[in-house]
């Protein structure tokens, strides 16, 4: 699957915060730094000293090289205190919400990936990456993604809100793995990669933010209907499996998630057969 010919997930579950015909300077982002709530609009974030011109390589929702002018997340969020179990939650605007850990937005040590948020200008509105869709008027994007590792559903687009949020393991203790699953074991990477890659759509055991797709063990699991097979051509390639009318989902190409990383979600959500709640 290459980016042109099947846009990635996040591009198909975020839509724009602006409606058509609506101008780019009246969009506002909500900062919550914990305690202290901020309200940033399109033409105060361009105008801040620490705004910059910036190019990102491989962009995952175009597929290309693309220039923004961007804030570092970093600074933006400067004064927020993250506890010790506690993450970065961005959400967009229809309802597709990204948990960032707090090593990645804000590393114990220099290197990594950099966060940036992209602001869409007034004047020169992005263009569509397809499907009628719009990434402004907040994107997050990264320089040098492939640091920290960083995975396509932590590109949010449509950006409405950031704020702190506890971990999912803490949040969620309907998702987790029984102390008896070896540290090793790919139920453990599966679950990892569900948190990051499919929970910013779907709940698990009716936990999660978001509510754009289907409960991912409720009331059936997929692997209850899915052979393993079968299931893993559905996450690489929905609509080669079924298709049905105003379908979203699209696949994860092994940019995303490699072979290995498929077979540990699918080894996560078989183990979750015998833990359902709710």
């Amino acid at each position: 699957m290459t980016p042109r010919a099947r846009l990635p997930a996040i591009l198909v579950l975020a839509a724009a915060l602006l409606l058509p015909g609506r101008p780019a300077s009246a969009a506002e982002l909500t900062v919550d730094l914990g305690g202290r709530v901020e309200t940033f609009t399109t033409g105060q974030l361009l105008a801040r000293p620490d705004a910059a011109t910036i190019e990102v390589r491989q962009d995952v929702v175009y597929g290309r090289s693309m220039t923004y002018r961007a804030v570092p997340l970093r600074g933006l969020l400067q004064g927020m205190r993250l506890g010790a179990e506690e993450d970065v939650e961005v959400a967009a605007s229809d309802g597709f919400v990204t948990a960032l850990p707090a090593a990645l937005v804000f590393p114990p040590a220099s290197g990594g990936s950099v966060p940036m948020l992209a602001i869409e200008p007034p004047d020169a509105p992005w263009p569509s990456p397809g499907q009628g869709m719009t990434t402004g008027p907040f994107y997050l994007v990264w320089l040098d993604p492939a640091a920290s590792g960083v995975r396509s559903e932590q590109w949010p687009f449509a950006v409405a809100a950031i704020r702190p949020v506890p971990t999912a393991a803490v949040s969620w203790p309907e998702i987790a793995v029984g102390g008896d699953v070896p540290t090793g074991s790919p139920v453990r990477a599966g679950q990892a990669l569900v948190v990051t890659q499919c929970m910013v759509c779907h709940p698990v055991n009716g936990a999660g933010a978001a509510r754009l797709g289907p409960d991912l063990n409720l009331p059936l699991n997929p692997t209850e209907y899915f052979q393993p097979v079968a299931l893993k051509t559905f996450l690489r390639d929905p609509a080669s499996v079924r298709r049905w009318p105003e379908m979203r989902m699209q696949g994860f190409d092994a940019t995303s998630m490699s072979d290995a990383d498929l077979d540990a979600v699918i080894a996560y959500l078989a183990y979750m057969t015998g833990r359902k709640k709710g």
